[in-house]
This record gives C-alpha cells, structure tokens and sequence, in this order.
C-alpha cells in the first residue's frame, strides 16, 4: 500500500503511541514540516498542572502513582524472590513528567559500543549534535552544550549546604569534583544538573509540545487513549486500534506508525499484535503475525542500593512539627522566588567513580537525597534525614518483558533480572563501599546521627545479604526493542521493525544496551535522531 492511496481515509500522516519523552520529541519535530499530519496517542493526561510542574511535589508522583503507571516486578530471584517497583510516566511527558530531573547523558564509549555493534549512526559523535540540538542550558555551552534548544536544562536553587558538604567530601575521599557531567570527562562528584527552568519542572513535554498546541493546524494530540492492538494489513502496520472514554475505534496512518511506549509498554504492544516469539503469542492465544523473538528480551536496569540516615538537619526534607513549620516558609519564598527546597529534585548531588582503577569507565552512579527514602519513598519514618543511591551502570544480568495475558488492558510481566550475574553482585559490593565511605566523611557526616539499615555491614557476605534485601530500580529499564541486525534483534539503525512496514519503535527500548547514566536525555537525543531519519525519507 502506497501512501497516498491510504492518505485519503487515514487519520494523519504519522501516528505516534505515546506522548511521553520520545513522543513529544516526535510529535514536534515532525510537524515543523506543516504538510506533514502528525497524531500523538498518550494513555494519561496533559501532565500540565502544578503537582508536576512543581518539582518537590512531582517527585512524589512516584510514590503516590499519580501520572504513574506504578508496575511491578515478577519476583526476582536475585533478590530473595522480592517483586520490585516499576513507576512508569503516564501523562504527555511520559517519565520526564515525574522523574527526578536529573540531566545526565552517559559515557562516551556506551554509544561508540552501539555503533560498533553493527548499528551505524549511533556512536557518540553521531548522537553529540542531537544533545546539543535538544538543549536549552542555562549556563553551560559550546563545545558540549546547546542553550537554544525545547529542553531546558539548568542548575539547581535550592541553597542547599548539603552541596558544599558534598564536594568537600569527595575531596576528602580522593575523588575529583566536577561541574559538568556532560562534558569532557564524567567521573567525579558534584551537583547534578536538573531539567528545569525558573524552579520549575521543564517536561519534555513542556519543552517540545506545549509550544505548540493550538499553533499547528497539522499537529492533534489525544490524551486518554489506550492503544489495544496494531492494525496490519499483510506485513505492512496502517493504523492503531484505540480504547477512549470506553469506546473503541481505529486510527489510520497514511505513512507510518511509530511506537513510543516506552521500553515496557512498547514490546508489549507489539506482542498484543502479533509480532514477537510465535510460542510465546500462541501461548497465550494471540495469532501470529510475524515471528520476532527478540521483542521483549534483554531487558536489564540499574539495580539500585539506597543508603538510609536519620538527621536533626531542618535543611532536609522531613515530618516534623519544626520543620512543618519552617515548610511553609519555604513554600511562601518559592512563590516569590522559586527558589528554595520546593524546587529540589531531591536527588541534588551524585556523580559517577569507578570501583576499581583498571576500568575504563565509570562503573556505579551516585545519588545523594535531601530526604530518608525507603522503598521509594513509600514507607515514611517522622523525622528528617538523607539518603545515598549507589547503582551499577553496566550490568551484565538480563530479563524480559513477556504478557500476561492477551487482554491489552492487562499490566506485561517485568522480569528485570536484577543480581543474577555473579560479577553484578561484586561490583556493587564494592560500589556499597565506595559510597559508605563516602558518606562517613567528616563533612557528611556532620549532617547525620545515625546510619540506619547498613550500619555495621561491612563485610563481603553480609553486604551481599543486604543488597538481596534492598536493590531495586532506579527507574531505567531499556532494550526490549534492541536495535541490530541479529536474530534477537527487533529494529534495524533506522529504528524500523524488521520484516514490518510502516512501523518504527523510537524510545528506550531501543537501546542495546545501558548508558552510564539517567536515561532521559539519552531517549531524547533518540527521537531527535529518529526524527531526522524520518523526514530524510
């Protein structure tokens, strides 16, 4: 089927599933093209108000599963059989709408690893422009930095002394202390850039799609719409079947379908429609309209350990009758101002060191949190304290996403994986101590009174032990769509469904593997590039 014997009775041109990062990415871009009809589905809401835009209560959307998903994990075996958190965005924005904020882009040797797996176009001198591209920093610029693109990135305004505490930490620890996470080098500590601006949250949605609504006469965006299956008519993708307001219709593509749902959302929608492993969609009654294999494996994430300390300091957040009291201030200066704790990200500090001096990048991320966080902040304690992530960046363990059922209404299995490999377990025994050590510095531990669950764990076996009890996500699933040219792989480095038509899968699902780092900016520079191919065609 041609494009234009479908435009007449298509919907738009492009029809993109999923408003989230990628999406709104997507969305934007192609429309700049004004004879080019672009539709963008999202399942939640316009993720505008001020629960996400205000970055101190947008954070807690993670706990409270507003414009969240809020999956689970299959029981891990690598973690004594525990199910784990899976927040997922559900609004425009996706993930950016709710995530920590935190603007990092990954090591150098991540991307140039893709490239040489066979994916041309995708080392880091090929994604380098579409960073910059995306990127409107407030301070940083060339040779690293855009400061005129939809993102705006920025640094924080918090005020926070937990900042100097940190550097001087690290100092006195032996790391080096760095400025910008982005640029030549990457391992060191410091404060992390955040995707805001004005002390407020700064969506990918708000960057690229917002502008634009109401603008653009060829651009539609539709929230509340659930996704069931996709429409194929022979091995080509036409169109969508979508669930709104309860009832059911189709949306038809004149060119092309893309998915942007995200690394678990994506497979499974795929698989709904009959393209993944022919036993498995038989298994669950669903025919088989293109074998696959490779659609929702390898599926990995960060496993995450997350230090706990109580403190007296009324400079980190807390539940408290003194610092309810000194909140209220803090809310009355972020009206004038926005400045001050509301506009924290909570995880202000971190940075990226290598547990051993023979590797040739950095191998665990940190996480420093102006807050006692347990289980994703949804166990609360009263009080105040702190808290420090310590995650490993290249894990080796592998998982998949498969269904659960052919209903596509129905939540996908996630099976991440997490601590089956052997040598996952070492490295982040020795990323626990790195981080331990870190925060008995003098200058940290002036800011706590007491360590709390890892207190006296110190050796090999009782750090293991403590990991199997406590790892978890630090919210970056990615490679269930791998792009390659292999057997498993599921799009080739044009980001097109092997052996589909009409249809590319553009998000983090993508990815072959891990970046050292927070996977937002990374998904944008994807859809960036995805978005030139695109139009290239």
């Amino acid at each position: 089927m041609s494009a234009g014997s479908a435009g007449s009775a298509s919907d738009a041109d492009y029809v993109i599933v999923g408003g989230g990062s990628a999406g709104a990415v997507l969305a934007s871009r192609l429309s700049e093209d004004p004879e080019c009809r672009v539709l963008l589905l999202e399942a939640g809401g316009r993720g505008d108000r001020w629960v996400t835009t205000t970055p101190f209560a947008g954070v807690l959307q993670v706990a409270a599963k507003v414009n969240n998903w809020g999956f689970e994990t299959e029981p891990q075996a690598g973690l004594n059989g525990r199910r784990g958190y899976q927040p997922r965005g559900r609004a425009l924005g996706g993930s950016s709408a709710i995530n920590a904020m935190v603007y990092t882009r990954g090591h150098r040797s991540d991307y140039d690893a893709w490239a040489a797996a066979g994916n041309a176009g995708w080392g880091y001198e090929d994604l380098l422009p579409f960073f910059i591209k995306a990127e409107g920093n407030e301070r940083l610029g060339a040779p690293w930095h855009g400061q005129d693109g939809p993102l705006r990135v920025g640094d924080l305004r918090t005020d926070s002394p937990i900042h100097d505490a940190w550097r001087a930490a690290a100092r006195a620890s032996g790391h080096p202390v760095l400025d910008d996470f982005n640029g030549a080098d990457m391992e060191g500590l410091g404060v992390y850039q955040v995707t805001q601006h004005g002390g407020e949250r700064w969506s990918v949605a708000r960057g690229y799609l917002q502008p634009q609504l109401g603008r653009r006469a060829n651009l539609r965006v539709e929230t509340g719409v659930r996704a069931l299956s996709l429409v194929l008519e022979g091995r080509r993708a036409v169109g969508v079947d979508v669930q709104q307001g309860g009832h059911r219709r189709t949306v038809r593509a004149a060119r092309e379908v893309v998915v942007c749902a995200g690394a678990l959302q994506s497979p499974q929608l795929l698989m709904l429609s009959g393209i993944g492993d022919g036993a498995q969609l038989q298994a669950q009654g669903i025919a088989v309209r293109h074998h696959l294999p490779g659609v929702g494996r390898n599926l990995h994430d960060h496993p995450d350990f997350v230090f706990g300390y109580e403190s007296d300091c009324l400079d980190l957040a807390g539940i408290s009758a003194r610092g309810s009291a000194r909140f209220i201030g803090q809310v009355q200066r972020y009206r004038r101002e926005r400045r001050g704790l509301v506009t924290s990200n909570f995880a202000e500090c971190g940075g990226f060191l290598s547990t051993r001096p023979d590797l040739p990048a950095p191998n665990v991320q940190l996480h420093l949190v102006v807050a006692l966080v347990e289980d994703h902040a949804r166990k609360l304690r009263m009080g105040h304290g702190l808290s420090c992530h310590v995650c490993l960046l290249r894990p080796r363990s592998r998982g998949a996403l498969t269904l659960a059922s052919a209903d596509p209404l129905a939540a996908p299995r996630i099976d991440p994986g997490f601590l089956q490999e052997a040598e996952d377990v070492r490295e982040l025994i020795e990323g626990y101590k790195l981080t331990r050590d870190l925060m008995r510095a003098p200058a940290m531990k002036a800011f706590w009174k007491k360590e709390l669950w890892s207190a006296d764990v110190d050796t090999d076996a009782d750090i293991e032990a403590l990991l199997r009890r406590r790892v978890d996500t630090v919210y970056h699933p990615v490679g269930t769509c791998r792009m390659g040219q292999d057997a498993q792989a599921v799009v080739d480095d044009r980001l097109r469904v092997h052996g589909i038509e009409g249809l590319r899968v553009v998000d983090a699902s993508i990815m072959p593997s891990l970046v050292s780092g927070n996977t937002n900016a990374p998904v944008v520079a994807i859809a960036e590039k995805a978005a030139t191919l695109i139009r290239s065609e």
